[in-house]
């Protein structure tokens, strides 16, 4: 029996999740046949433009972290670029967006779909929505992810045998194919992969529901101004605030995090 508390919430209680996790094999298939079946040019591009990037959350050693998707802040990705006049190096402006909505509708379809007819009936209660691998060996630093007006939900889409984790407080969870796990993710946490074999999952941040609309899309709106400021190409999703206290590793048993922390430093 699983004991959900303040931060490690039972997914049963958010309805909406329900679509994503009624079509998840549909979705895996959509990531599968788009990793197989992408050109070179098309992967780059997913990568660079509807990748999240952080520039405060560290991983430990050579194991990487990767990640796209398809909404974010409400916004699918080719809106999203436009509202935000996000400038890329190698893309023109609406080059960049009108090639985000060219792959979106070439490889996610079914999980666009599920995106819209989730968002009307819950009054846009999903915020963002992307893939996340964690590579083998991946070991990511103790943060926090400051977003205390949203939950993450973490749909396992293809999760190997062995120890892939999500270390929170004082617990160690598992990720579970065709299942939810749902945190407040402004609690400290530190995943790992220590398998040989990538560990992908669909990334739902979506709205707390007990809390007013008005208040938290105001909040959203600020913070996501200042992170776009900060890393335009965060896509709103990460910031300075990421960063956890030193008191956050000793108060949640994690105080040897704190060693190789001060490494990454070195």
């Amino acid at each position: 029996m699983t004991n959900f508390n303040e931060y490690h919430l039972d997914p049963k209680q958010f309805l909406f999740l329900k679509s994503f996790q009624d079509n998840w094999q549909v979705i895996k298939d959509e990531f599968a046949n788009f990793m197989n079946h992408a050109s070179s040019e098309e992967l780059k591009f997913i990568y660079d433009i509807l990748g999240p990037k952080s520039k405060t959350i560290k991983t430990k050693g050579n194991a990487k972290y990767s990640a796209f998707g398809i909404l974010f802040q409400g916004f699918f990705i080719e809106e999203y670029i436009q509202v935000h006049q996000i400038q890329y190096p190698d893309y023109e402006l609406d080059d960049a967006s009108k090639k985000a909505l060219a792959l979106r509708e070439k490889y996610f379809l079914n999980l666009a779909r599920v995106i819209k007819e989730v968002n009307y009936i819950n009054d846009s209660v999903i915020r963002n929505v992307y893939f996340g691998t964690f590579h083998p060996g991946l070991d990511i630093k103790l943060h926090v992810n400051y977003n205390p007006h949203m939950n993450r939900g973490y749909l396992g889409l293809i999760v190997p045998e062995g120890d892939v984790a999500m270390k929170i407080c004082h617990e160690r969870l598992y990720w579970h194919e065709g299942k939810f796990m749902v945190l407040d993710h402004s609690y400290p946490h530190c995943p790992h992969n220590y398998t040989n074999y990538d560990r992908t999952v669909l990334v739902v941040d979506f709205f707390k529901p007990d809390q007013p609309r008005e208040e938290v899309i105001q909040f959203e709106r600020e913070q996501v101004a200042q992170r776009m400021q900060d890393n335009p190409y965060s896509l709103g999703v990460f910031g300075k605030s990421d960063k956890a206290k030193v008191e956050d590793f000793i108060k949640y048993g994690l105080a040897h995090q704190l060693e190789w922390d001060k490494a990454l430093k070195a």
